[in-house]
C-alpha cells in the first residue's frame, strides 16, 4: 500500500503545478504534503497534516492518539476509595532554600537534621567497631591454631605485666623509701631476671615464625619456591639471636622491629599464595599484641632509666668485654710472674758463681 502510494505521488508531483507568485504564494514542501493527504484521505473531508502524520497515515500502525472510548467510560464509572490513615496531617511541601514558613517549623527542621547527623555518627562509629570486631574474631582461623597462638603470646604478656610491677615497685620505693609488696633491691633483682626471660622468648618465636615456611616449602603449599622461602627462615633466626647481646632497651626494639618485618613478609607471602588465606589475619593479631607487650615493657624500663642505672646488671655484651679484660689482665700477671721467676734464677746463678770465685 505505502508504495502504490508512494508511485501514486510521485505522479501528482509531475502534473501538479506550484505558484510562485501572487498571495497564494506555497513551498512544494507543502504542496507533496497536501497532495499526498488527498490520495491518503480520498472518502474524508481535506484537512492539513504535516509530512510527518502523512507518512504516519501511510502505514498499518494504529495511532496512538486515538482515544478508546470503551476503556475510558469503564475508569469513569470506578469509584475511588478513601485511606485516610495515609494522609500526613503536616504538609511536605517546603519552600525555596527549605526555608519554613515560622518558627515551629525551623525548630523541627534543625531538630530533624541534628537527629539525621548523630544517627550517621553513630552509624559510622558502629561501623567501625563492626570492622575490629570481624578483625579480631578470627573465624576462618583453624580452632586449634587460634587456641595455641593465644597461649604463644601468654608469656609475653606475663613478663611484660611483670616488667611494669617491677618498675613501679622501684619507682614508689625511691619516691617514699619502700615499696609495696617488694624492697628496691628485690624487685631490681627480678627485673634483671625478666630481661633474660623475655629477650630469650622474643628470639625463639621469631625463629619459629620463620621456621613455619620451611614446613610450608616441604609440604608444597602455593607450590615449590625454593630459596625465596627458605630465606625467610635463615633470616628472621640470624636476625633473632644476635638481639641477646645487646642491652634490654635495644634488644626488645629490636625484636619489635623483626616482629614487624615478619609480618609484613607473611603478608605478601599470603598475597603469593604461599600461605593460607587466613594466615595474614592471624599473624596481625599476634603480632599486635606482642608488640603491645613489648611497647609496655619499654615504657616502664623509661620511667625507672635513672634508677637502676648505676646498680643494672651488665648485659651480655658488658660481661663479654669483661672477660676479655680480665683475660688480658691475666695475661699480663702471668707474664710479669715468670719473667720474675726468670729474674730470680739469673740472679741465683750469679750468686753461686760468685761464691765459686771467691772460693
Amino acid at each position: 500500500m505505502a508504495s502504490l502510494a508512494s508511485r501514486t505521488l510521485l505522479r501528482s508531483l509531475r502534473t501538479t503545478p506550484t505558484f510562485t507568485s501572487g498571495p497564494l504564494r506555497r513551498s512544494q514542501l507543502c504542496t507533496q504534503a497536501l497532495t499526498r493527504s488527498r490520495l491518503l484521505t480520498p472518502t474524508k473531508a481535506f484537512a492539513p497534516k504535516t509530512l510527518a502524520l502523512a507518512r504516519w497515515a501511510s502505514t498499518d500502525r494504529k495511532n496512538v492518539n486515538e482515544i478508546n472510548e470503551k476503556e475510558e467510560s469503564s475508569i469513569a464509572n470506578q469509584k475511588l476509595e478513601a485511606h485516610p490513615e495515609l494522609v500526613s496531617a503536616t504538609s511536605s511541601a517546603r519552600p525555596i532554600m527549605a526555608e519554613t514558613a515560622d518558627e515551629a517549623g525551623d525548630a523541627r527542621a534543625k531538630a530533624a537534621k541534628v537527629e539525621e547527623e548523630d544517627t550517621d555518627m553513630m552509624a559510622g562509629i558502629r561501623g567501625d567497631f563492626q570492622t575490629i570486631r570481624d578483625t579480631f574474631s578470627l573465624e576462618d582461623v583453624p580452632r586449634q591454631a587460634y587456641y595455641v597462638g593465644m597461649a604463644g603470646v601468654l608469656p609475653y604478656l606475663a613478663t611484660s605485666l611483670s616488667t611494669v610491677y617491677c618498675a613501679y615497685e622501684i619507682h614508689h620505693a625511691h619516691e617514699s623509701g619502700g615499696g609495696l609488696f617488694l624492697d628496691a633491691k628485690t624487685a631490681e633483682l627480678a627485673l634483671h631476671v625478666i630481661e633474660p626471660i623475655q629477650v630469650g622468648y622474643g628470639a625463639v618465636i621469631i625463629s619459629f615464625l620463620g621456621a613455619i615456611h620451611w614446613g610450608l616449602e616441604w609440604a608444597a603449599y602455593g607450590g615449590m619456591q625454593g630459596y625465596s622461602r627458605y630465606m625467610i627462615g635463615i633470616v628472621s633466626t640470624a636476625a633473632a639471636w644476635p638481639t641477646l647481646l645487646l642491652p634490654a632497651e635495644y634488644a626488645l626494639i629490636s625484636q619489635f622491629l623483626i616482629f614487624n618485618f615478619l609480618y609484613y613478609t607473611d603478608a605478601r607471602a599470603c598475597k603469593r599464595g604461599w600461605t593460607p588465606p587466613w594466615y595474614t589475619v592471624y599473624r596481625f593479631v599476634l603480632t599486635f599484641i606482642v608488640g603491645s607487650a613489648i611497647v609496655v615493657s619499654l615504657i616502664g624500663r623509661g620511667q625507672i632509666a635513672d634508677k637502676i642505672g648505676e646498680h643494672a646488671l651488665p648485659s651480655p655484651a658488658d660481661r663479654v668485654r669483661a672477660l676479655r679484660a680480665s683475660q688480658s689482665q691475666s695475661l699480663e700477671e702471668e707474664e710479669e710472674a715468670r719473667r720474675k721467676f726468670l729474674g730470680s734464677g739469673d740472679e741465683e746463678e750469679e750468686e753461686e758463681e760468685e761464691e765459686e770465685d771467691d772460693e
